[in-house]
């Protein structure tokens, strides 16, 4: 399974937040220790914010920070939020359900319970065991 790039953002951004508890980042900061698009980081903490994960606040000493404790935060309930609509093949899509293999299509199950099993172990862990500090270049 490959994770979007939304996806992997969104981590490494919740990753730095999760490692200075109640401090607020700016996409601007984020972006730059990252070295990812500030443009892409923003929609992605929108998105987060939107589902309750982070709080933004605009203006001097704004920014974005973790809405709870990392504890709380399981990283499979991340991957579900960020990765919603990328369906893992096509006949997972639910606006696009074509399978040229349907009705005797083995693998669509063996897929399902794959990506089933990928996000029950990312829901054994949370954000809490896998923040860091600041990076030091």
């Amino acid at each position: 399974m490959r994770l979007t790039s939304f996806t992997d953002y969104g981590f490494r951004a919740l990753m730095r937040m999760a490692g200075a508890p109640g401090r607020s980042f700016s996409t601007k900061e984020l972006a730059e220790e990252f070295e990812i698009s500030r443009h892409h980081l923003t929609k992605i903490i929108q998105k987060l914010s939107t589902e309750g994960i982070v709080e933004t606040r605009r203006g001097g000493g704004g920014g974005a920070r973790l809405a709870c404790d990392p504890a709380q935060i399981k990283l499979g309930h991340i991957v579900r939020i960020l990765e919603e609509g990328q369906a893992l093949v096509q006949c997972f899509d639910p606006a696009d359900r074509r399978c040229t293999l349907l009705p005797g299509c083995r693998l669509r199950a063996e897929l399902a319970a794959a990506e089933a099993a990928f996000l029950a172990q990312l829901d054994r862990r949370t954000l809490a065991d896998i923040s860091f500090p600041a990076m030091s270049k």
